[in-house]
């Protein structure tokens, strides 16, 4: 069903991220920073779209910019963030302010957070530009784990869907790698995957050995564990570097991409190696995106234009409107 768009403003606050809810279909967050993530504070927004529009439930103030976050999939107040000057955040939206939690680990910024998806654990796993990737339990006082290896900044560390204690990270190294929380002290693969920096990953939600990764060349590859030597597919269309990829929780050959040239684009590997789509309603670089687990084909992005907005691309719609013949 198509819904008209919905835009949220943010004055001052530029996004770098927006997850939905994994409870709410109507709710979502942002995790914004002030002067493009250069100096200055961050904001995370917690917000609710309705018919009427978007309304604002809370927001939350912390003394750098917000980089990533990640609702609990145990907890549905709860949001986890990852800031400029190293540190995790835990904060409950039942609260009026402040996190419940911080931990300072990282030596530079938190670029990735996310939640682990596997039932039976309640993981958080960090990426940072200090080349590490941390695991946390937001029940401990301090991280079980520290991930070393990669050569260049840790830009995403996603977990697995699939595989509990598996996760995989993206890095300016030129290199994907796969971890296995039970043994930290070194990858247990290594992808080779472009000739260039790496900065976003994500797990196919309907294959296991599926990853896909997004790099400055602007290319989208996505990799078969079995066989990781050369990529299964390409997909070419942006004109400059990746910022994020989704795979669709609903289809499982659809993503979605955003990137520094203003837009978001979806894609179908499956059918074509070009976009489905091009969206541009950003004047700025786009930096975060999600897919709505609820709503099929719903996504909402993010961008240094101050702007979130929620959407529903026409390539994405289930039965969509014919256009103007």
């Amino acid at each position: 069903m198509f819904r008209p768009p919905v835009a949220f403003r943010s004055p001052g606050r530029q996004g770098y991220a927006v997850q939905f809810s994994p409870y709410l279909p109507q709710r979502l967050a942002v995790a914004t920073s002030q002067h493009f993530g250069i100096a200055g504070k961050g904001s995370l927004f917690v917000i609710d779209v309705l018919p009427a529009g978007a309304v604002l439930l809370n927001s939350y103030e912390w003394n750098e910019g917000l980089f990533d976050l990640a609702w609990s999939e145990c907890n549905k107040n709860i949001i986890v963030c990852g800031s400029g000057d190293g540190t995790v955040q835990i904060w409950d939206i039942t609260q009026a302010k402040g996190p419940v939690k911080a931990f300072k680990e990282h030596t530079k910024e938190v670029y990735s957070v996310h939640w682990s998806q596997t039932r039976d654990q309640n993981f958080v796993v960090t990426g940072s530009w200090d080349k590490t990737a941390k695991l946390w339990d937001p029940n401990h006082h301090h991280s079980l784990a520290t991930f070393t290896g990669h050569q260049h900044i840790v830009y995403s560390a996603i977990w697995s869907p699939y595989v509990p204690g598996c996760f995989a990270s993206a890095s300016g190294d030129h290199t994907l790698r796969l971890w296995d929380i039970k043994s930290p002290g070194a990858a247990r693969m290594i992808i080779p995957a472009t000739n260039c920096e790496i900065v976003t990953c994500d797990w196919c939600k309907y294959d296991q050995n599926l990853l896909l990764a997004g790099s400055v060349d602007s290319k989208i590859c996505g990799f078969d564990l079995r066989n990781p030597k050369v990529p299964v597919f390409q997909l070419g269309g942006h004109t400059r570097a990746l910022r994020r990829i989704k795979c669709s929780p609903h289809k499982k050959t659809v993503l979605a991409s955003c990137s520094y040239d203003f837009t978001v684009r979806t894609w179908d590997f499956a059918l074509q190696t070009t976009p489905l789509e091009t969206i541009e309603h950003h004047t700025e670089f786009v930096c975060g995106l999600d897919f709505n687990l609820h709503i099929p084909g719903q996504l909402a992005d993010c961008g240094w234009d101050d702007r979130t907005v929620v959407f529903t691309p026409k390539s994405l719609l289930e039965n969509p409107v014919p256009g103007p013949s």
